[in-house]
């Protein structure tokens, strides 16, 4: 009888850890193929080849892609975002495909909070003016009695309220989560052009969808205030990034801080590069060793489920 075949790409997962002894002991056989960086699709066709299940990343896994993977049954995302996996075609293709929703949602939160702080007290300008040589002195500002404006109501949106309430924020939310789920009477709900003319922090926690795609253009920062920082720690296309470039150049919006892109990593020839006021990090809002730990049991947790036909986060 052959073996049920697991590939692991997620990078952060290895040979003999938590994970890969309980798939193991479940019966399963593992192998590891971490991938970083750009995915070329051979490379994924050649890595997917002989496996029934994949526990994957931010891999690119499109119709094409899958319809190469005949023995592929089940795919997990140790993750809460799917939007790189075609899960149509995964459909069509008999393959169920799972996310770990919310697994990240406290770490996204802390992070969001981090960003707020650095992009109000300008603490990377000024660690990299020291660096530099220099000794940069300029205001700050403090979060407490400003507007945070939530674009989206998901697990990390909900978790960064009360972290934003204890520094004596107000939180406003646009979000198309029915109103009997907006269960949070400190969160004033509104649509999307006041929150983006009230808020002095607008953070983005909204999924990607054709309907969020551009979403943040330049309608969007022709309303917001131009001393406003907007943060990205959901997905990189939400935000056009061009319109971006050219409002904080002409000074529509202050700045932000931009934890994932439309392309990772970032090119060398993106327009993001050398603006002033917009700092991009590497998307690590949800990477910490807690999160990680976590999406990995989860993960591993889901994958034996779909198997055995129970999932329990399938989205498709």
């Amino acid at each position: 009888m052959t073996a049920t075949r697991v590939l692991i790409t997620t990078d952060y997962l290895r040979p003999g850890d938590e994970v890969d002894e309980f798939l193991r002991i479940s019966g399963l056989e593992t192998a590891h193929l971490p991938m970083t960086g750009r995915r070329d699709p051979e490379q994924l066709v050649a890595a997917l080849a002989g496996f029934d299940a994949a526990l994957v990343a931010n891999e690119p896994l499109t119709a094409g892609v899958l319809a190469r993977a005949p023995r592929l049954r089940v795919i997990v995302r140790t993750g809460v975002g799917y939007d790189s996996i075609d899960v149509a075609a995964a459909a069509r293709l008999g393959i169920s495909v799972s996310n770990l929703p919310g697994i990240n949602a406290n770490a996204v939160a802390e992070y969001t909070m981090g960003l707020l702080l650095a992009g109000a007290r300008r603490l990377v300008q000024s660690a990299h003016g020291v660096s530099q040589g220099a000794w940069p002195r300029a205001d700050g500002r403090e979060l407490r009695g400003s507007t945070l404006g939530l674009i989206g109501y998901g697990a990390s949106a909900r978790a960064v309220v009360p972290l934003a309430r204890a520094f004596g924020m107000s939180v406003i939310c646009s979000t198309r989560v029915p109103a009997r789920l907006r269960d949070d009477p400190s969160v004033a709900f509104v649509d999307l052009p006041e929150l983006l003319a009230t808020a002095d922090y607008v953070s983005v926690h909204t999924s990607l969808t054709e309907r969020t795609r551009g979403l943040l253009g330049e309608a969007a920062f022709e309303r917001m205030k131009p001393t406003a920082l907007l943060i990205n720690t959901a997905r990189g296309p939400i935000v056009d990034e061009d319109a971006l470039v050219a409002a904080v150049r002409a000074g529509q919006i202050a700045g932000a801080a931009l934890d994932v892109v439309s392309e990772e990593p970032l090119p060398p020839g993106s327009p993001l590069r050398g603006v002033e006021g917009i700092v991009v990090y590497s998307h690590l809002a949800g990477q910490t060793a807690e999160a990680r730990a976590a999406a990995g049991r989860r993960g591993a947790e889901e994958l034996v489920a779909a198997l055995e036909g129970r999932a329990r986060f399938r989205v498709n």
